[in-house]
């Protein structure tokens, strides 16, 4: 138990700059809490004492603003960073290492009693602040889910989720869709730069118009020479683009 703890303890002071001493994690973090809580209810709801496992839930819940249904499975080191407002259902399962923001719901969509109806997370899964992660489906492992992002499908692994509906953007020859270096780092809020698929569509199109103008003012110039030679015509007209004039690296700035 107390080994455990300490793995709780070391993993928030790995995830949050804000954490200084193991003392004030222990004290002061409302996720630790959740999570420690978690457990002593889930160990009442698998050994069927249902109301008393229900009962710690909810003094959890009004203690720390966490609500996590008994019967849902927490792995180890995971880490509800904040986490005023999160609601995790009964069928939910958290792998070891996820890190969830406030205001995500791990929510179900059927009314069926006993299936799965809530999502499962894999392992090092980041769900943003405000996701909404909605039905009995798979998150795989190193995926990331945006900030308010509704997801209603399932996510490949280190794939990211992002948008209303979520959309989906794969990782990179297997790595997460970050495109994370070799000796990976942590991503608070789980999204990066390049995870915003409007923006990638906008640069992939500022780039093809860059390069369509740099052929056609090669083709004046081609055009413009073999004019110049003796016994040709000028068919070059006066106001042709020899010279290239598109700004495509102040465009590409304005939708980073």
């Amino acid at each position: 138990m107390f080994s455990r703890l300490r793995s709780d303890l070391q993993c928030i002071l790995d995830r949050d700059p804000a954490a200084r001493t193991r003392w004030e994690v222990l004290t002061l973090y409302p996720g630790l809490h959740a999570v420690v809580l978690h457990r002593l209810a889930h160990w009442c709801w698998t050994h069927r004492l249902r109301w008393f496992g229900r009962f710690v839930s909810q003094f959890s819940r009004r203690l720390t603003g966490i609500e996590i249904h008994p019967g849902a499975v927490v792995g180890e080191r995971v880490f509800f960073d904040h986490g005023m407002g999160v609601v995790v259902g009964e069928t939910a399962e958290i792998g070891d290492g996820c890190t969830i923001y406030q205001g995500v719901t791990l929510g179900g969509t059927s009314l069926y009693k006993g299936a799965k109806r809530h999502p499962t997370l894999g392992r090092n899964v980041v769900v943003s602040a405000g996701a909404k992660v909605l039905g009995g489906f798979v998150v795989g492992d190193g995926a990331k889910i945006g900030s308010n992002a509704v997801v209603i499908k399932p996510v490949p692994a280190g794939a990211t989720a992002v948008g209303i509906p979520a959309r989906i953007i794969p990782s990179k020859a297997g790595e997460s869709a970050d495109a994370t270096p070799p000796a990976p780092k942590f991503s608070a809020y789980g999204i990066t730069l390049e995870d915003d698929p409007l923006s990638q569509a906008l640069k992939g199109l500022i780039d093809n118009a860059s390069g369509q103008e740099h052929q056609i003012a090669l083709l004046w110039k081609a055009i413009e020479a073999l004019a110049a030679q003796p016994g040709k015509k000028d068919c070059v007209p006066g106001d042709a683009a020899r010279e290239e004039c598109f700004e495509a690296e102040r465009l590409a700035q304005l939708v980073k």
